[in-house]
This record gives structure tokens, sequence and C-alpha cells, in this order.
């Protein structure tokens, strides 16, 4: 197992890596003509990423990046990341 990551923007780029994934894959899933067991893997893969953004937008900014950034949903969490630079 590798060392902890702790460089807030390499954090930020893992997470919107999984946003990232989870819309490629989902895009994937619905357009793409595949066979049965490729749709599932897809739609499991865009579920998980999905699983994995959300909680790096609630619980890994607030507890490695900035714990006083305060949210009322994802929407405003992101424009207030964008915000900040």
């Amino acid at each position: 197992m590798g060392p902890d990551l702790k460089d807030k923007r390499w954090i930020i780029f893992k997470g919107f890596l999984f946003a990232f994934l989870a819309l490629l894959s989902g895009g994937l899933q619905i357009i793409a003509d595949l066979p049965r067991w490729q749709e599932t893997l897809l739609l499991l893969i865009c579920v998980w990423a999905s699983c994995r953004f959300y909680y790096f937008l609630f619980h890994v900014l607030h507890a490695y990046v900035d714990p006083k950034l305060p949210s009322a949903g994802i929407l405003d969490l992101v424009s207030r990341l964008f915000r900040k630079r």
C-alpha cells in the first residue's frame, strides 16, 4: 500500500476523475450498442464512480481540503470551489 495522498490539488483532481469516469461510462452505456455483459459492466462502473464522486464532494473536500467549506448541495459546492480560485 502506498503513502496517503496529501496534496490538495491531486485530491481534487482525483475527485474529478471519478466524475469523468461516471460520465464516460454512463454515456458509453447509453450510446454504444454493446452485448449485455458489457452494458452491465459499464453501468456498474458508472454507479461506482458516481458514488465515489459524491463521497469526494461531501467528505474528502471537507476533511482534507477545506474543513470550513460550506455547501448546500453539489452545484453549490462545485461553484464555490471554482469561485475560490
